[in-house]
């Protein structure tokens, strides 16, 4: 049995064209007309791949390439062989997802699950509901009171949009999620299981235990936001949870009530966001990152993988360990304990 293609090109591109899409330099015009049937890794290639090699530590694997063609450094590019076109670029990884965009938009923007075109006649569409021309809503979705839904953006199976949301246009909601509370901009992307805006972790000490601060929030997403499976992201306490244009945020995160999430960060997966917690524009937490509430996480701040925070971080540091401190003061605290280590088995090995 055949195996199953799910992802092919949408047409083939020459050499010469690369060149001008991404920029790169093409050593030897008589390569510009080779043509480019597909993508491959630099391990793999094949008779008409685009493969790239990024950095100087793998220019040693240059000289075995197979492929059409291969986006590279300028500074190895004579490392490639004869009959491989070379394509020099400063960003070789870079210009080569430039092409994967143009020859597989189906992976770039998620698809219909179910193949459907329009409205499934197993869908649950409330009356008063307001769907702009070319939504797609499949299967067994709910789209429920007052909610607004713009052009292009498809609501997968079994996804239920709770009463008064608001989605813009070109959005994805993937298969199972749920939307609650929830004010939603362009071109968003939020995968299969998510579950946005329910209500936050709120409990006060009562006199028969614990009782619930009601959480009567929103979670607003802007524009170019993307939300990975199995994220969920609750609403606010009193304000808004917010998350901002362009930023991104990997599978199975949580952002707890309260959260503001700045324009363009990378929040990788099994991250906690306490509640109230504050991250500026462009700041990237690695995964397993966990945040105490009420912390502030300055501009484009960096935080090493499993790092546990506990307190402010200014803008541009970059942090690592739990109890989460600057990087090179936990790298220096790590040796430290390393030497201490090593130096106590030499000890031992004397003795006796």
């Amino acid at each position: 049995m055949k195996e199953p293609e799910f992802f092919a090109p949408a047409r083939p591109i020459q050499v010469g064209e690369i060149a001008t899409l991404t920029g790169a330099r093409l050593v030897g015009d008589e390569f510009s007309a080779v043509a480019v049937t597909h993508l491959a890794a630099a391990s793999e290639g094949g008779e008409g791949a685009l493969v790239f090699i990024d950095g100087k530590r793998n220019a040693v694997n240059l000289a075995s390439v197979r492929a059409a063609a291969v986006l590279c450094a300028e500074e190895i590019a004579l490392n490639a062989p004869a009959g491989v076109a070379v394509l020099a670029t400063p960003h070789p990884q870079q210009a080569f997802a430039t092409v994967a965009r143009l020859l597989f938009p189906a992976a770039v923007r998620p698809q219909p699950m179910t193949g459907e075109t329009g409205i499934s006649s197993h869908a649950f569409i409330a009356p008063d509901a307001l769907l702009e021309d070319g939504v797609i809503v499949e299967a067994g979705a709910v789209v429920s009171d007052g909610v607004s839904v713009g052009r292009g953006t498809i609501i997968g199976p079994h996804a239920v949009i709770s009463k008064g949301c608001s989605i813009g246009r070109e959005c994805y909601v993937g298969a199972n999620s749920t939307l609650q509370y929830a004010i939603v901009g362009d071109r968003v992307i939020i995968h299969p299981g998510a579950q946005i805006g329910q209500d936050g972790f709120g409990f006060l000490p009562g006199p028969r235990g614990l009782e619930k601060n009601p959480q009567i929030g929103r979670v607003v997403i802007q524009d170019d936001v993307e939300i990975g499976a199995n994220t969920t992201v609750d609403r606010g306490a009193l304000s808004d949870t917010v998350i901002g244009e362009g930023t991104k945020i990997d599978n199975l995160v949580q952002v707890a009530h309260n959260v503001r999430i700045g324009r363009s960060c990378v929040i990788a997966g099994h991250c906690g966001l306490s509640g109230s917690v504050t991250l500026g524009d462009y700041a990237m937490l690695g995964g397993q990152v966990g945040i105490a509430d009420h912390i502030t996480i300055g501009e484009r701040a960096q935080l090493a993988a499993s790092s546990g925070v506990m307190n402010d971080i200014p803008a541009g540091e970059r942090w690592a360990g739990s109890p989460a401190q600057p990087m090179r003061q936990a790298f220096r605290e790590i040796a430290a304990l390393r030497s201490l280590v090593e130096g106590k088995r030499k000890g031992s090995k004397g003795d006796g």
